[in-house]
């Protein structure tokens, strides 16, 4: 029998109840799998932690649970076999869908817009093709779709490569690494270790040869590189106002024209990265350059990342709430003069070192909110004692805190100065998401400016 033939009448476990777990329930259901859930805010779970052993055959953890976990332990003490959701995803792929192929990419900034480039590539090049995974719908929902896609493109964190070690990919590509989840993996080794494990389960290993951790510790003979710079034989880069391949374009001595700047909005350094990344990805499919440049004109960037809100009385105000960690805040920040920077939250074990030595002489004042303000304060004020640097309370309701930011940061902003949202830390200590984050501030905006 194959593994789905073999989940009907299975015991199993789906470890989180929460979009993830609930999509790898409803695969389960679908199968005809015996399935119970475990999720510590469901009144049962102290039954089903009592009673894993209790004829648990197979179980399935979401990302985002620790490998320490009481229940993840007991569960390897008890001899069940456990998976990630990639893993199960994999393995239903093999039977349901075996010509289905599979690209990924991660990193620790850029992943959500790099994966949508792709998809946008995709439909300019009539590929049935989807992004999925950290982004959009899960990579098991996907699978299991009534027309099967001909590609997933599946944007990964680092959790989920932590816990996955069955997919093979196509083709991977990792963008960048730089501190965060720091919380969660224990320390910046284990954190990269994690994104790194991504490339021993990639036919083709792309790379962006501008981060200093990808370039020191991947091997250059095997990894073919991008960057902002000229390209070498076998990279993709920069020359003048076009992107380049000489990667994919037939031999180390040529050279074609992916591209021009132009194409690519917003054109700022980080985002003209990404496109070398999803274009690299493409190509390593077999997609036509006319294609990618189609896919790359096409795209717009989502909601909450780099989003112009308003430009009025020559100040700009931009949302980039999407930018929830150092790395993130740091391209933001330097796409940009005059910088107005709020920002805070939850910092999520990151030091903010490095991002006060990058920005410092961009920052005209800081706005702070949120647990963890007082790390961002003390990084920015050892560089530049006299910047002006404003804490933000929560004294009522989370509009009242953007709408007493907003005032502040109006309060502040002259003519040819940038308002920006770019918190450089997670959402969850004040808002229920990023999302609800930058709405909130674009709600401010638009009411007192």
């Amino acid at each position: 029998m194959n593994f789905v033939e073999e989940l009907a009448g299975k015991n199993c476990l789906v470890i989180g109840a929460g979009v993830t777990g609930m999509a790898v329930q409803r695969a389960l259901v679908k199968f005809g799998a015996i399935s119970k859930m475990f999720d510590e805010n469901r009144d049962n779970s102290q039954d089903v932690v009592n009673n894993i052993s209790d004829g648990i055959e197979l179980a399935i953890v979401s990302p985002g649970w620790h490998p320490d976990h009481k229940v993840i332990e007991k569960i390897r003490s008890s001899g069940v076999k456990l998976i990630s959701e990639i893993d199960f995803a994999w393995n239903v792929k093999q039977v349901i869908a075996p010509q289905q192929k599979w690209i990924a990419l991660s990193g620790t900034n850029g992943k959500t817009t790099t994966i949508k480039m792709v998809e946008s590539i995709f439909k300019a090049a009539n590929i049935n093709g989807k992004a999925c995974g950290n982004v959009g719908e899960t990579v098991i929902d996907s699978v299991c779709s009534s027309q099967p896609f001909d590609y997933l493109a599946l944007e990964l964190s680092s959790f989920q490569i932590e816990w996955s070690n069955l997919a093979k990919f196509e083709a991977i590509a990792l963008l960048n690494i730089s501190e965060d989840h720091i919380d969660w993996h224990g320390s910046y080794e284990k954190y990269i270790n994690a994104k790194l494990k991504l490339a021993k389960l990639g036919e083709i290993v792309i790379a962006n040869k501008s981060d200093p951790e990808l370039l020191n510790r991947l091997s250059s003979s095997s990894t073919i590189w991008y960057s902002l710079g000229t390209p070498a034989p076998g990279e993709l880069g920069i020359v003048e106002n076009l992107l380049i391949d000489r990667a994919f374009s037939g031999s180390p001595s040529s050279a074609h024209e992916i591209s021009e700047l132009t194409d690519i909005s917003p054109s700022v350094p980080h985002n003209v990265s990404n496109a070398l990344a999803a274009s690299a990805l493409a190509l390593s499919i077999g997609i036509d350059y006319e294609f990618i440049k189609k896919g790359l004109q096409k795209f717009r960037p989502d909601h909450h990342r780099m989003e112009l809100i308003l430009d009025k009385d020559q100040v700009k105000w931009i949302d980039d709430s999407k930018a929830t960690n150092p790395h993130a805040a740091i391209a933001s920040i330097l796409s940009n003069f005059n910088v107005i920077w709020i920002a805070g939250g939850l910092a999520k074990g990151a030091s903010m070192d490095l991002l006060a030595e990058k920005c410092i002489n961009r920052l005209k004042a800081v706005i702070l909110i949120g647990e963890d303000r007082e790390l961002i304060a003390k990084s920015i004020l050892a560089l530049k004692k006299n910047i002006e640097v404003r804490r933000i309370d929560k004294t009522h309701d989370t509009n009242q805190l953007m709408q007493d930011v907003v005032k502040q940061a109006k309060s502040l902003a002259n003519p040819g100065d940038t308002v920006l949202l770019a918190p450089a830390c997670a959402s969850m200590d004040q808002f229920a998401s990023y999302v609800e984050r930058g709405q909130l501030f674009q709600k401010a905006v638009r009411e007192l400016v």
